[in-house]
């Protein structure tokens, strides 16, 4: 192969093995796959996957690969995509990578896995999570980052996502850097995903996180039987993937920049919300607030956050007439916090989106829209007491951030609660225990009975 951006991630990908990983991102993976199994097994329930099983359930009729939190199977493809939209649907997957990676990467992984015969070591599984998150986000700094690729129009959760689900597919199969590449280079045709869901809370948001495990499983489901994709898909030709979607710089350095030495897992965040990512530091800030002055949410009758433009289009908006565009909206959040003392799944329930309290209190909260202002987590809130006093508290690095970490306990509680509500608590403790050991573990095929929900009882 003549050398190309792709082809030199193909040889890495298909060279990398557990021990390239530093033993911090190792562990890293681990808790990331806990993570968005818990978010996965929650969502589940969730409309939109609900919707999609059996959209896809009559389309296809059963198959090998489990639908996570339910007694159902699909074949592969659909799997991937069920299971991603589940992971995605309430907001609780982690964040930070191509963004959302492990509701994109791991779908595709666990859907892959029946394909293998024989026991599939733990250790494979984590490198190929970690190599996925690693490609996704180096496809979202060739665009110039997040803010760039966001900015115009694409999710990048779609768009990136995509290829970290080719990479991590790509890798437990075992492929060879020529199967590799065709994978990368399929994998850009298969790019998609709009904002355009931002100004109605539709579904497609949940659905584009499905839409890359499938997509990245496919592309390299295809390469393995010999289908070609284009080796020059990142160079700057005609019909090539950034010259195509970028409205802006480009930094297609950044897909080689140290490959191998720096893991950009290391970005990768975990939610203790269940919201917007671009929510969390405000939400923070209102209970910093709080907690510091001794205040009762009866005391509070303004709140207002900065927040640019882009922010503004992103998080601003106050239509809360569907899930998807209540954890989306900032105000809805800090109007959580104070009504309910809690941002996670339960403050989003539609009894308590429609309750007069929240409904009061949504309108104590406002935007300003500053320009200066350049992340959400640098910024700040001002607060306004019914005794006159004006607290401005300025945001900072949210929690779940990598170098502010959501710690095992709380993470190991989230999990618990999001997992527990499809699966007996012996069960739970028992895919926790083996996710946190799943580099001990001789094949992770054990996972799959564990992410299964027994049937119903007839009669």
């Amino acid at each position: 192969m003549n050398e190309t951006i792709i082809t030199r991630l193909a040889r890495f990908i298909a060279d990398a093995r557990y021990d390239d990983l530093p033993e911090d991102m190792a562990a890293k993976a681990r808790l990331h796959i806990l993570d968005t199994f818990g978010a996965a097994l929650a969502g589940a329930t969730s409309e939109e996957a609900i919707r999609t099983r059996t959209a896809l359930g009559h389309l296809d009729g059963p198959g090998q690969a489990q639908l996570w939190g339910t007694d159902a199977r699909l074949p592969p493809r659909s799997a991937a995509m069920v299971n991603g939209i589940a992971a995605h649907a309430f907001e609780l997957d982690d964040t930070g990578g191509c963004d959302h990676s492990g509701a994109v990467v791991l779908p595709a992984v666990m859907a892959a896995l029946p394909l293998i015969d024989g026991p599939v070591d733990g250790r494979h599984v984590i490198t190929a999570v970690a190599l996925g998150y690693d490609i996704g986000r180096r496809v979202m700094e060739g665009f110039g980052g997040y803010v760039a690729h966001n900015s115009a129009g694409w999710h990048s959760t779609g768009t990136c996502g995509v290829f970290a689900a080719a990479t991590a597919v790509a890798s437990l199969l075992r492929f060879d850097p020529t199967e590799t590449a065709s994978s990368l280079g399929l994998a850009a045709s298969f790019s998609s995903g709009l904002w355009g869901f931002i100004h109605d809370g539709a579904m497609a948001k949940r659905v584009h996180a499905g839409r890359a495990a499938e997509g990245g499983l496919l592309a390299a489901l295809l390469a393995r039987q010999g289908v070609t994709g284009p080796h020059n898909a990142f160079e700057d030709v005609w019909g090539g993937f950034f010259k195509t979607y970028a409205h802006g710089p480009l930094a297609p350095e950044a897909l080689t920049h140290k490959l191998g030495s720096d893991w950009l897992l290391r970005h990768a965040a975990i939610k203790p919300y269940a919201s917007c990512r671009d929510t969390h530091a405000a939400v923070d800030a209102i209970g910093r607030v709080m907690s510091r002055e001794s205040l009762q949410p009866d005391e509070v009758t303004h709140v207002r956050a900065r927040l640019n433009s882009f922010l503004d289009g992103m998080v601003g908006g106050r239509g809360i007439g569907t899930l998807s565009a209540a954890q989306l909206s900032l105000p809805y959040a800090v109007a959580a916090r104070l009504c309910f003392g809690t941002v996670g799944l339960s403050a989003y329930s539609e009894e308590r989106r429609n309750s007069s309290e929240l409904a009061t209190t949504l309108d104590k909260i406002a935007i300003d829209i500053d320009e200066t202002v350049t992340a959400s987590w640098k910024s700040s809130i001002i607060v306004e007491t019914r005794d006159g006093r004006r607290i401005e508290e300025e945001t900072t690095v949210p929690l779940g951030a990598p170098d502010k970490p959501l710690g095992i306990e709380p993470l190991r509680a989230k999990f618990d609660e999001l997992a527990g509500l499809v699966l007996p608590r012996e069960q739970v403790d028992l895919l926790a225990e083996s996710v946190l050991g799943l580099d001990r573990l001789p094949d992770a095929k054990a996972l799959l009975p564990l992410l299964q929900r027994a049937p119903a009882c007839a009669g």
